[in-house]
């Protein structure tokens, strides 16, 4: 807008023939052989047909830049990022994947749903923005027409005037005076008005010929307000472009990484679930394997269970944790390094058994090993 400015308050350069052509320069010289400063109706029309084209065309601009509502497309744009952003929105807290880990049974269903509606929406606005693109790129094509006829209208009246200066300049020059010389040998009345009707109608040509002078500033500063308008549409397609071949394509791209992330999550959590059953299905085998054979060491565990050292080692120490099985210290052996004997916990829980009979009842509570800890009869 300042660059706009600055051309528009700029004076007008000098002008002469040196913006034509030779064809159009010697178009100049005929032309202005042909203009009758005696005829007042010819000064009157002198250039107007072309000033009202310039008019027309003026006009025509103006509906053009009216009938434009960028201001629509701004919005479109903006939101096509409020939708893309209102996906994230509840996931902002946790960073960009922090959200996808909650546990949640239908942590996945609601993803796809809100993918489903937020994609829908941008698509609908996407839709209109691409229709507002075709709009804009015909425009953008008018806007080039229009900025060559503007460029034609400028030859046309710079053509006027320099052919108008001409004749203007001949007639001072050479007509006016032998007018004026005669009026004053003379003496006569219609002498002197002649010259003084003459010198009239050179100043009336004078005045026409700065009236389309001014037309032809309107041309000049028509020019760049084109590019402008043109400059602002090409601006907006470039936007819409770019929205639709890489905003939209990108949002999917981590909305597919997204989705894949969750899918794994929920693999593992399936892995895990099944690794743990495993797990409690082994303790449960080691603490049977216990109560039906007493203490043992880890290497004897392994056998009898066919699992590595590493696994029992680490199913043992789970249970050690949870206090189910207790460390009895170092086994006696022969020789060599002496292993650890691990043996169930007595405390770690206790049964209770109750044997009814006809006219009375035994009690027996055990431990965890199943040793008798406290038994009542003949209740």
């Amino acid at each position: 807008k300042a660059e706009l400015a600055e051309t528009a308050a700029k004076e007008p350069e000098p002008m002469d023939d040196s913006v034509l052509s030779a064809e159009e320069r010697a178009m100049v010289d005929s032309f202005s052989q042909q203009i009758d400063l005696n005829n007042t109706n010819a000064i009157l029309k002198y250039g107007a047909g072309v000033q009202k084209k310039m008019a027309d065309f003026s006009e025509a601009a103006l509906e053009n830049v009216k009938s434009k509502d960028l201001g629509e497309v701004g919005d479109m744009l903006s939101n096509v990022v409020t939708e893309l952003k209102s996906f994230d929105a509840e996931e902002e807290s946790k960073g960009f994947f922090g959200g996808l880990f909650k546990k949640t049974s239908n942590k996945m269903v609601s993803m796809k749903a809100k993918y489903a509606k937020a994609e829908d929406n941008v698509m609908q606005i996407c839709k209109s923005l691409e229709a507002h693109q075709v709009v804009l790129l015909k425009d953008i094509a008018t806007l080039d027409k229009m900025y060559e006829l503007n460029l034609t209208y400028f030859k046309e009246l710079t053509m006027y005037i320099l052919a108008g200066k001409k004749k203007l300049e001949q007639v001072r020059n050479e007509e006016l005076p032998v007018l004026i010389q005669k009026a004053e040998a003379s003496g006569l009345a219609e002498d002197a008005q002649a010259a003084k009707d003459l010198e009239g109608l050179c100043q009336r040509f004078e005045k026409k010929l700065h009236d389309l002078d001014l037309t032809r500033m309107i041309s000049i500063q028509t020019a760049p307000q084109i590019r402008l308008v043109q400059n602002s549409d090409t601006m907006m397609v470039e936007k819409i472009q770019s929205t639709v071949v890489n905003t939209i394509p990108l949002w999917k791209s981590q909305m597919v990484l997204a989705l894949g992330v969750e899918h794994s999550n929920q693999a593992a959590k399936a892995q895990q679930q099944v690794t743990d059953m495993t797990n409690e299905l082994l303790k449960k085998k080691i603490i049977h394997y216990y109560i039906a054979n007493g203490d043992a060491t880890i290497a004897d565990l392994g056998r009898e269970m066919d699992l590595s050292i590493p696994t029992v080692t680490k199913l043992v120490a789970e249970l050690q944790d949870d206090g189910y099985i207790l460390d009895f210290g170092k086994q006696e052996t022969n020789g060599g390094r002496k292993p650890n004997i691990y043996g169930l916990n007595p405390a770690s829980g206790y049964f209770v058994g109750v044997d009814m009979l006809k006219d009375k009842l035994n009690i027996a509570a055990i431990d965890f090993k199943g040793d008798k800890v406290q038994l009542e009869e003949n209740i």
